[in-house]
């Protein structure tokens, strides 16, 4: 979800310059900095701004720059006539000559310069402002996409890698459970003159090792890999929906990790749960 955006639209006497920048967040966190003559227009920009980039820590900046006849410095003549009757007077009590650069010595004097009170934006006003912000958000939108692209190749290598692992869980079942049976017959054969019922043996091996069963395991972890891919593959905003399906996935590795009771397989768990780790971190920037 992070992007940058930036439009820069110029009318007679003027110029609207506006960015916007986003960073991952759950939800739409939209702070705003505009002009005061655009602040009645704030609430329309923001809808704006959440129609077009749904959810992100979302940072707005409008400035107008003011240029030529429309420029809102003014001279003070009013200010500069009182100096300058105010340097006549003076003159005359203290017998000294006037200035003879009325202009450069009264320029030097505050407040000669007046910045007059800004109004409210006027209907063209606004209008550039808000076809700039358009602009800049389908920018951000177009930065987001690259970065979009660039993780749906991401994912599609982790996901493919896991599934790869999980392809290789079978090799070692059948060796798990030969060795789950020899440990067991191994320990009753060091108790010496113990007697046993055999067929009971076999009764209580096979609870055991189906304690140990993990084909549910694979099968819902198969059907999260496959679902995740089709949720990326799906129309409108999937990030939080990825989110739930990579802890559905991480449930499933652990429970598989747990049950191995097989080094190559516990090796094989941890091999996936470092991808997965990778598609969780990377998950956030989904929108």
């Amino acid at each position: 979800m992070t992007g940058f955006g930036k439009a820069v639209k110029e009318f007679p006497g003027k110029k609207v310059t506006v960015e916007v920048k986003s960073l991952n967040s759950k939800q739409a966190d939209i702070a705003v900095r505009i002009p005061s003559a655009l602040r009645q227009h704030e609430l329309e920009m923001r809808n704006l701004v959440a129609e077009k980039l749904v959810r992100g820590k979302i940072d707005l900046t409008i400035t107008i720059e003011s240029h030529g006849a429309e420029a809102n410095h003014k001279l003070n003549i009013p200010v500069m006539e009182a100096y300058k009757a105010q340097i006549q007077e003076a003159a005359a009590r203290l017998g000294v000559a006037e200035p003879a650069d009325w202009f450069g010595m009264l320029m030097r004097f505050p407040d000669v310069m007046h910045i007059e009170s800004q109004t409210d934006a006027d209907d063209t006003e606004v209008g550039v402002a808000m076809e700039a912000l358009s602009d800049a958000l389908d920018a951000l939108n177009s930065h987001r996409r690259a970065e979009g692209e660039r993780l749906e190749a991401f994912f599609a290598l982790r996901v493919k890698r896991i599934g790869d692992l999980l392809a290789q869980v079978p090799l070692y079942e059948g060796e798990r459970t030969a060795k789950v049976r020899a440990r067991m017959e191994e320990g009753l054969a060091k108790l010496s003159g113990l007697d046993y019922d055999r067929s009971r043996l076999e009764q209580e091996l096979f609870f055991y090792i189906e304690k140990f069963d993990i084909n549910e395991e694979k099968q819902r972890l198969a059907q999260h890999l496959t679902y995740f891919i089709d949720t990326i593959n799906a129309e409108g905003a999937q990030g939080k929906k990825l989110g739930f399906i990579a802890q559905e996935m991480g449930r499933e590795i652990n429970t598989l990790g747990s049950k191995s009771n097989h080094s190559d397989m516990q090796r094989l768990v941890v091999q996936m749960k470092d991808e997965l780790e990778q598609i969780k971190e990377q998950v956030l920037n989904v929108l």
